[in-house]
């Protein structure tokens, strides 16, 4: 089951520095919400702030709430990996398991959880291919190494492994920048099917494919160098892309900056 994120009052630090600052915002359900803005403006560690992924990081920490579906992820005793296969993650570049077939790499996580029954690990690892379309690729070298696919069937791969835990979020750091024309292509047609079962947040440089693949979009930026990130705004992104309400918003989408 999908679900909402409720945000509010976020700052995230590493050590003394601030890197975002008084971030609120709401998520929907069975949604993509991309994050725009230039480099340095703390798009991916707010998106890493979402799955407590930001505190791994020796020295970070967050204050403010992150609720999903009500629940804050960081509550007292709640467990950080658990949170995580709750909260799934796809990173800039495909980062399968290199020792590992391609069939081990998406039960992986299964694996993790402690689930040992075969059938139920060989059919989730099936609906897991099928769901990040690459099943048909694949079916007849399960047991091949996961390094040797291509560089967009090794993303689907790694989003295969992410939705085989069964996330009820799927946040995605620049899937695409690593990937050719044809792979983004197929990686932004999995985003608008993956939608209709996950909430889905992806950082994205790329402001047409924000503009392909979301329903709202977030523009960050700040003010100076050294300065915290922020979230200037964040609407449908029709509005965001036609009729901005804030300037910056306008001079980035227009290329002014960025």
């Amino acid at each position: 089951m999908a679900k909402r994120i409720d945000v509010s009052g976020l700052n995230a630090f590493y050590g003394n520095f601030r890197a975002v600052e008084d971030i609120s915002m709401t998520v929907e359900p069975r949604s993509v919400t991309a994050f725009i803005g230039p480099s340095g403006c703390g798009k991916s560690t707010f998106l890493r702030t979402l799955n407590r992924m930001h505190e791994v990081v020796p020295g970070a920490r967050v204050e403010g709430k992150v609720l999903l579906d009500n629940e804050d992820l960081y509550g007292n005793g709640v467990d950080p990996v658990a949170v995580r296969r709750t909260v799934g993650m796809v990173f800039q570049r495909p980062n399968p398991f290199p020792t590992m077939s391609i069939k081990e790499n998406v039960a992986a996580g299964l694996k993790l959880n402690g689930v040992r029954n075969k059938k139920l690990v060989d059919e989730a690892v099936e609906r897991s291919l099928i769901g990040a379309n690459l099943w048909n690729e694949v079916k007849d070298r399960l047991d091949r190494p996961g390094a040797g696919l291509s560089g967009g069937q090794q993303q689907r791969l790694c989003i295969a492994r992410a939705i085989a835990v069964e996330p009820q979020v799927l946040l995605m750091d620049e899937p695409c920048s690593a990937l050719d024309p044809i792979s983004t292509l197929a990686i932004e047609d999995l985003i608008g099917t993956l939608k209709e079962q996950f909430t889905i947040v992806i950082v994205t440089h790329n402001m047409q494919q924000a503009a392909r693949v979301s329903d709202r979009t977030a523009f960050f930026n700040l003010s100076a160098v050294g300065q915290p990130g922020r979230l200037i705004e964040i609407d449908s992104t029709e509005k965001i892309f036609s009729n901005p309400s804030v300037q910056a918003t306008e001079d980035y989408i227009s290329g002014r900056f960025g």
